[in-house]
């Protein structure tokens, strides 16, 4: 029996869990492709059974069954035993907020039990009373929060740039002097930027463009916000630095579950002011929750290193990448301004056997369509050297 199975099986564990995490959470499965489902989502087919050697080919972060997550919880608490907090004050929350705060180059920061509500709340917060906000057309605030904006903060979304990630400066400007010259003149009072762009395969927002719409907003005292649920798998992409990007916006979310191996939450930071009003809003939504350590625990141990193994895992990926083009029946399409999605053509010939290869190998691809496949980049390509994986699929 494992480490983690017997500390699932010792039963005083079994009675400090069922003690120490909110009802509900017990039934967690963090699979991280299910985490994708309300993006295209294909014909449901039987989970592979997973080990710690399995390397995911789809997905944002590493995948744990509920076994595998409440014994890794367990292992947290008991390093951390001043873990706990009391409706989100003080334990691992307020470690988890000072740590995003630093990371992010801001004043400081909140938790919050969903992305949903740190994406409304912080374009409320930055629009005041000038309740008119551009957005992404393709962005999770315009297309994915049930029209949350207008029916519970009375904004007003203008999206941009439909069909692909980001808009041009020249529309924002037009879409600012559009609200300002109009018979009826409107001040926008915040821009919100997705970025990377889930709808657009993981693309970003280049830095250059959010620079510039930045600069533009600053010089007329319009807010800026990020929607970054997955701004940490830029990481080592060439170029990239988080703070630099982050200093572009007055607000930035990060989603602690995608990739941080949280079951739940979401990290808002900001300058003291915007995140204090924040705290209040949060109150008033309903979402002071008596505790938040159990999601914070994870977020907290996930981000230890976490820039730096994403950016090894690319890495691996890159050489990966190489081996396919160099054996032949393989080419890589990668997406413009890409975070962590590529796409595969896979030759006819390649794809004889390859799910049989792929399957005795512990690799998991998402399933080829038309000859191409989803490729998306995680953590747990560090389970595999770069020549093993080229293997399997090559035979």
């Amino acid at each position: 029996m494992t480490s983690q199975a017997a500390s699932c099986a010792d039963p005083a564990r079994r009675r400090l869990l069922a003690a120490s995490v909110p009802a509900g959470l017990m039934m967690f499965n963090l699979d991280a492709l299910a985490a994708q489902a309300a993006y295209g989502a294909q014909p449901a087919r039987p989970r592979p059974a997973l080990t710690e050697r399995s390397v995911m080919l789809g997905g944002d972060g590493v995948p744990r069954s509920a076994q595998d997550w409440v014994a890794h919880l367990q292992t947290l608490v008991e390093r951390t035993p001043d873990a706990r907090d009391s409706y989100l004050h003080e334990g691992a929350v307020q470690a988890l907020e000072q740590r995003f705060a630093a990371l992010l180059g801001k004043q400081d920061a909140v938790f919050l039990p969903t992305g949903t509500l740190a994406n409304n709340l912080a374009v409320r917060v930055l629009c005041d009373e000038n309740r008119h906000a551009l957005v992404q057309h393709d962005s999770h605030l315009y297309l994915d929060e049930s029209n949350a904006a207008s029916t519970l903060n009375g904004l007003h979304l203008v999206p941009l740039a439909k069909g692909r990630a980001s808009p041009t400066l020249e529309e924002v400007k037009a879409a600012i002097d559009e609200a300002e010259n109009g018979p009826y003149p409107l001040k926008v009072g915040a821009i919100s930027l997705e970025s990377p762009v889930r709808r657009a395969d993981g693309a970003m927002v280049p830095y250059a463009t959010a620079r510039a719409i930045s600069e533009l907003a600053r010089s007329k005292k319009i807010g800026m916000h990020l929607d970054g649920a997955r701004i940490l798998l830029a990481s080592g992409l060439p170029g990239f630095d988080l703070k630099a990007y982050s200093a572009l916006f007055d607000t930035v979310y990060v989603s602690l579950y995608k990739y941080l191996g949280a079951p739940f939450g979401a990290i808002l930071a900001g300058d003291k002011a915007a995140v204090e009003k924040i705290r209040d809003l949060r109150h008033i939504f309903g979402s002071t929750i008596y505790q938040g350590w159990p999601a914070a625990l994870p977020a907290l141990d996930a981000l230890d290193g976490f820039q730096e193994r994403f950016a090894a895992a690319r890495r691996t990926a890159d050489a990966v990448f190489s081996g396919l083009k160099a054996a032949g029946g393989f080419a890589v399409k990668p997406v413009e301004n890409g975070s962590n999605i590529v796409f595969l053509d896979i030759a006819p010939r390649r794809a004889n056997g390859l799910a049989e290869r792929l399957r005795n190998a512990d690799i998991h691809l998402r399933e080829p369509r038309d000859g191409r496949a989803e490729v998306t980049i995680n953590e747990t390509w560090l389970r595999r050297d770069a020549a093993a994986i080229v293997k399997a699929f090559t035979g």
